[in-house]
């Protein structure tokens, strides 16, 4: 086996999209030349974060493949009871687009014109109710070779809170998946949070702070760039959200490309500029494959198309690691200016 490097790696959010990062580190932990030192996540980046922190812990790769395994399948049995359904003709045709449908019109009028309160007055959370069966708080804090910082945003001073492994509870993973037109706030020490992804989708600045490692592997899961102008409110909705949770995404880019110009300038001297670390990043996603798709499909937990997404993200990662593995390391796989700027 290849020397074994060094990485971080920061999970997007995205709904049910996280089962693409479900089958990124499958594929990761498969191949098992990358040793994570530490995970940052948002929405469903967080659940994948400390699902497989709790596998990891129990049974090393195995535990965290198996885990992850686990709890997505589990998440796809849940589908029979979602509002968000493929009709016969969808899957004739084989598609999973579905911003078009009756359902999803009906679900938009509803998110308009209704509080999460209204539409939910008991208070029913599935996602909630899957985590009591499937998160391991112990195992997960018990994880303590790899540290993990998961995102959610105060509401009441717009700021990012970090939880990091030790910090990490149900409601934590609850409030960093928290889209405040879906759910009502989640309230932890008498603090309400709204989903991570408004200040950080992923964070990358706390990699800089607490890890030593200097790269950092992005999933993505929403696509940099989408051809020509949203026509429906579905699509308008869509981009604008990619757009808003893709903010905090490029000023951390932009701030990294900055201080990365400087020191190849030799700008940053003295001892502050020793302190200084060059912050190597690359990325993975299937932007060809996911962005077709469409925002409702988020929200599609239906078994096959868990499965389908679990596919590409072992397909994506498979050809990152023979295309990108030597670059490790070494520099930036992606030119982080063109990218992101």
């Amino acid at each position: 086996m290849s020397e074994r490097k060094r990485i971080n790696l920061a999970l997007q959010g995205g709904g049910s999209h996280g089962a693409f990062t479900w089958g990124v580190l499958d594929t990761l932990i498969e191949d098992g030349r990358l040793e994570i030192e530490a995970l940052s996540g948002t929405s469903a980046g967080a659940m994948n974060t400390a699902i497989f922190l709790q596998g990891w812990a129990k049974n090393g790769p195995d535990g965290a493949r198996a885990e992850l395994r686990d709890f997505w399948t589990e998440l796809g049995s849940m589908s029979i009871t979602s509002p968000i359904q493929r009709t016969f003709f969808d899957r004739l045709r084989g598609t999973w687009n579905l911003d078009g449908s009756l359902a999803a019109m009906w679900n938009e009028i509803l998110q308009r014109t209704l509080t999460p309160w209204m539409r939910n007055p008991l208070g029913l959370d599935p996602l909630r109710d899957l985590l009591r069966r499937h998160f391991d708080q112990d195992a997960v804090r018990g994880c303590h070779g790899i540290k993990a910082f998961i995102a959610a945003t105060n509401v009441q001073n717009g700021k990012v809170r970090i939880f990091t492994r030790e910090e990490l509870t149900i409601e934590a993973l609850l409030a960093s998946a928290c889209l405040p037109n879906v759910h009502e706030a989640v309230v932890i020490d008498d603090i309400p949070y709204w989903d991570g992804g408004f200040r950080g989708n992923p964070p990358i600045w706390p990699f800089i702070y607490n890890s030593e490692s200097r790269d950092v592997v992005i999933v993505e899961l929403d696509p940099s760039f989408r051809p020509g102008v949203p026509t429906t409110n579905a699509e308008v909705a869509d981009r604008l959200n990619e757009i808003t949770f893709g903010g905090a995404l490029m000023s951390e880019m932009r701030a990294i490309a900055f201080v990365q110009d400087m020191i190849e300038k030799g700008a940053i001297t003295g001892d502050f500029g020793t302190r200084l670390k060059t912050v190597m990043i690359h990325s993975i996603n299937d932007e060809a494959s996911i962005a077709p798709m469409g925002s409702v499909s988020k929200f599609l937990i239906e078994p096959a198309y868990l499965e389908h997404l679990f596919e590409l993200g072992r397909l994506a990662a498979t050809k990152w690691l023979a295309s990108t593995f030597d670059t490790v390391g070494v520099k930036s796989s992606i030119d982080i200016r063109a990218r992101f700027l």
